[in-house]
């Protein structure tokens, strides 16, 4: 008889265990892959909400690098137990301090004379086209028939628009109460804020005493001519104003035409026409604080954004701007 050939192969222990271990090794693969695959799709939504914060920190920056005056923040004022001097909100809402109601976040500078979104050849903020900026406000600075700047709470104790009229430019309760003088009059911590139509408060035309447009006469029209042109309270501080809706940083444009078609009480054009744009979205907290300074020296803020990407990726940034420091 002749010896049969012997049969190699897997016996059935061999076969489960070589499956088994290539499990584990394909399962192991599987997961570096997802890991991978997931570190990537959150740096891709890091990178898209870096770029999205650095453009809307940029915005604002170069606003109020351009802008003659801060708005808003007011000062910190010494009889409320809130902060005013810095505003901070956050998504979700944070609680707010002391006796406010809500804590909510503003920026408000003045509209840079760069801009001139008509193309007419004058600077949008120069409303009486007198060649001159900010230079005769009304009693209601803001020309927008609301206290403070309307939609917005001005003075952060949880609540907007809250005064006894428009007159009333700081919705501290008070009107006309802190003329264009370098003093804090009504002692809440910021100067100049709240002037009557009489900027300066003196009961003359302009200046007391003085030629203010240069024509050889003195003192020459009414007590709320603060620029003796002939027009009375004819150029409003313009707003541009950075907040939050939600998520989402908006950018609050002045427009030189009758954005909301209503013309009264005294023209087409007012502190009601804007225009808004989100500038930034998933923002989880925005934080503007007026750093204090020295009476006549230049005012810097503090601006800082946080954004958080649905996948978890957060980006915060921040900077500090001197108002006006690029004229």
């Amino acid at each position: 008889m002749r010896r049969g050939k012997r049969q190699s192969g897997f016996t059935l222990v061999e076969l489960l265990v070589a499956m088994l271990l290539a499990g584990l090794v394909l399962g192991a693969v599987a997961s570096i892959a997802k890991h991978a695959l997931g570190t990537d799709e959150l740096v891709a939504e890091r990178n898209q909400l870096l770029r999205d914060a650095r453009f809307g920190l940029n915005r604002m920056v170069r606003v109020s690098s351009e802008s003659r005056r801060l708005l808003l923040p007011l000062a910190d004022n010494p009889a409320t137990n809130w902060p005013e001097n810095f505003r901070e909100q956050t998504v979700p809402p944070s609680a707010p301090v002391g006796n406010s109601t809500l804590a909510t976040a503003v920026l408000a500078i003045t509209l840079p004379v760069s801009i001139d979104l008509d193309a007419d050849g004058f600077p949008d903020a120069d409303d009486d086209r007198d060649g001159l900026i900010d230079e005769d406000l009304p009693n209601d600075i803001h020309h927008d028939f609301q206290p403070g700047i309307m939609l917005i709470d001005d003075d952060g104790d949880g609540t907007v628009d809250d005064g006894s009229g428009w007159a009333e430019d700081d919705e501290d309760g008070a009107q006309n109460e802190d003329p264009l003088d370098g003093i804090d009059n009504d002692g809440d911590g910021s100067i100049d804020e709240d002037p009557p139509s009489d900027n300066n408060g003196d009961g003359c035309p302009g200046r007391c005493g003085v030629d203010d447009d240069s024509d050889a006469t003195i003192d020459d029209g009414t007590n709320d001519d603060d620029d003796e042109d002939g027009g009375s309270f004819d150029d409003p501080y313009d707003p541009v104003v950075y907040y939050l809706d939600g998520s989402s940083l908006i950018e609050r444009m002045p427009v030189p035409w009758n954005e909301d078609g209503i013309s009264v009480p005294d023209g087409p054009v007012d502190g009601r026409d804007f225009v808004e744009s989100v500038i930034a979205e998933n923002v989880t907290r925005f934080r503007v604080e007026r750093i204090p300074s020295a009476a006549g020296s230049p005012q810097l803020v503090a601006i800082e954004l946080e954004l958080t990407g649905p996948g978890g990726a957060v980006v915060s940034l921040g900077a500090r701007v001197r108002v006006g420091g690029m004229l």
